[in-house]
């Protein structure tokens, strides 16, 4: 069994994402911009966000373009790898650390222990999910993690993205086939994409981010829990 998992909603709370993580890059870009633009991977991303608006040429105005993206929570794979860059600085001067629950820290820490290989989905870009676990309120996680897989697998309510990184995963450790991993998310629609790939799946329900628990259908037939502790590996 190999467990998959998502950070925001799942081991972590959306808040920390939306009431500190998104502002501290959203204040930080003008700046980030002015002193780290010539940078060839900043550029790169600054230019890919230009080429979509029509050539955009002006710095100034493909800020405005990111902070609106923020604004309106975008999953936009250029986005999220400048921010990435931004919350590298951020962490590094301990300006915030990133929140896990307790439950998801101890139970990863004892699949871990317990030979269970794990692996991070994510709509943040990689070098963000990596900064997020090495600063977490628990510690440094990353060691726990044998891969890390960002949008650019491919959009998380695509079944095509579950696919390949079944198909990479069986790579990394053969024989490990796609309803051997076991994906966790707080988006249902997330979780059947997954499912559609033949992975087999957990909805995390967490009341501090959903106070209405959903239930019956609501849950698409995924099975559910609200906390990692309650998650069976075996069934």
């Amino acid at each position: 069994m190999l467990i998959l998992t998502d950070i925001e909603g799942t081991t972590s709370s959306i808040s920390f994402v939306k009431d500190v993580l998104f502002p501290y890059a959203r204040r930080a870009l003008p700046g980030f911009v002015r002193e780290r633009g010539h940078e060839p991977e900043v550029r790169r991303w600054l230019d890919a966000v230009a080429t979509e608006h029509g050539a955009v040429c002006d710095d100034r105005v493909i800020v405005e373009i990111l902070q609106g993206m923020i604004d309106e929570d975008r999953k936009h794979t250029a986005l999220k790898a400048l921010q990435g860059m931004i919350w590298q600085d951020g962490y590094r001067s301990a300006d915030f650390t990133a929140h896990i629950y307790p439950d998801a820290a101890r139970q990863l820490r004892a699949w871990h222990a317990a030979g269970l290989p794990l692996a991070v989905y994510s709509s943040g870009s990689v070098p963000a999910q990596k900064l997020f676990f090495g600063h977490t309120d628990a510690g440094d996680l990353t060691g726990l993690f044998d891969a890390w897989f960002d949008t650019e697998v491919g959009h998380k309510r695509e079944a095509g993205s579950y696919r390949a990184i079944a198909e990479s995963l069986g790579r990394q450790h053969p024989g490990v086939a796609p309803q051997d991993i076991l994906f966790l998310s707080d988006v249902v629609e997330e979780l059947d994409a997954a499912r559609d790939a033949g992975l087999r799946t957990v909805l995390v329900d967490r009341l501090d981010d959903y106070p209405m628990p959903r239930t019956g259908d609501a849950t698409h037939g995924h099975a559910r829990v609200e906390r990692f502790d309650a998650i069976d590996t075996t069934a």
